[in-house]
């Protein structure tokens, strides 16, 4: 069976998780793979722009270096990227039959993003470095089964309350309980957040290194003025620049091209940028960014996310909102409510059709919002 098939067959969502049998069944298969240096990047927004920033500056420094990221937005090969590319669809293929090999019986209880775990431990195996992304959580994380030589920390926000908690603090709780080695903490925006790390701290025995939120480097500064980066990708980049020193590397940031990574405040056209933040912390961010213009909001969100705090710090930047269709035959789309709750605060918005050239879109939500857009493109 291809790896297409076999991991349309594997559930993307579970009621109830079991979070022992990613490290019971690892531990039984470890012996199969041989890892480079990980460094484990855990948090709710900035992950995959920290991870592939940092991930670049160490392929500057000539080191063969992997990056494990998710998910993906219109191809499954996204998350799996190595020295400038991402992996082919016959390299795929190839580790499928040989994980499977590995897995024997154990393939049946893995979930599709632990069997895709795998494959990326598999295609890192010749690597110096290799940067995995953890998908929701923190210690449960399949990803926390690699042995790590650093975590890196960014910013904790309420997401994903369903799995992680409640609160700030819990959900803190849970992604710092991944950290049993040296990390990078970025910049926090929740004193909660900041009070679980200096717990988690005391736990290690030893010190994390900050990223203050006024701190500066030149080379920093120069790169994001070259290429534009809003306030909230400028301090990815300066965790990623110290995650990278932390490691005995000094890449020079003038020869670092932009950010190879999809949706991440992207600028496809003069008047279109992308962005996969769809939390309450991530629309601040782009509130702030955009503040002194006003913007088309194409958006789009499942019933498990904030929508209302979303739309309520965007709508003072936007002109109107137009709503797009997403589809996911798991999650519950949340597009009949939003037009009700926009009807009531008398809010214009309608449909979205296509982009018009005379105004300024910012599409905005989660992966599958940015899906449905960029194919909404390629068939227009």
């Amino acid at each position: 069976m291809s790896l297409q098939k076999y991991l349309a067959s594997k559930p993307l969502y579970y009621e109830h998780i079991d979070y022992k049998r990613m490290p019971r069944i690892f531990g039984e298969i470890s012996g199969n793979f041989k890892f480079p240096k990980i460094i484990h990047v855990v948090g709710t927004n900035g992950k995959g722009s920290i991870g592939r920033y940092l991930a670049n500056m160490l392929e500057l420094a000539s080191f063969k270096t992997g990056h494990y990221t998710s998910p993906h937005i219109l191809e499954f090969n996204e998350r799996i990227y190595k020295n400038g590319n991402t992996i082919s669809n016959d390299e795929l293929e190839f580790l499928h039959v040989r994980l499977l090999g590995i897995l024997k019986d154990y393939e049946k209880e893995l979930s599709y993003f632990e069997y895709t775990t795998l494959l990326a431990f598999l295609y890192f195996e010749d690597c110096d470095y290799a940067v995995l992304e953890a998908g929701v959580g923190g210690e449960f994380d399949a990803t926390n089964v690699a042995p790590k030589i650093l975590s890196v920390i960014s910013p904790i926000s309420i997401d994903h309350q369903e799995l992680l908690g409640n609160s700030i603090k819990e959900i803190a709780f849970t992604k710092l309980q991944s950290v049993n080695n040296p990390a990078i903490i970025s910049c926090q925006k929740h004193k909660e957040t900041l009070e679980v790390i200096k717990q988690r701290e005391a736990i290690c025995g030893f010190g994390f290194l900050y990223v203050d939120e006024n701190e500066k480097d030149e080379e920093v500064e120069k790169y994001a003025k070259n290429f534009s980066l809003p306030p909230f990708l400028k301090q990815n980049l300066l965790t990623a620049f110290k995650a990278a020193k932390f490691l005995g590397v000094f890449p020079n940031l003038a020869k670092l091209k932009a950010l190879n990574l999809r949706a991440r405040c992207e600028k496809i056209a003069s008047n279109i940028t992308l962005d996969v933040g769809h939390n309450i912390d991530a629309a601040k961010a782009l509130a702030e960014y955009f503040s002194n213009k006003k913007i088309v909001l194409v958006y789009n969100s499942y019933k498990d996310k904030n929508y209302a705090e979303v739309l309520n710090i965007l709508q003072p930047i936007a002109k109107r909102i137009e709503l797009i269709d997403i589809i996911n035959p798991i999650r519950q789309n949340a597009k009949k409510d939003i037009e009700k709750l926009l009807n009531s605060l008398h809010v214009e918005y309608k449909n979205y059709e296509r982009v018009n050239e005379n105004d300024e879109y910012l599409v905005f939500g989660s992966f599958g919002v940015i899906e449905s857009f960029l194919k909404s493109m390629n068939e227009g």
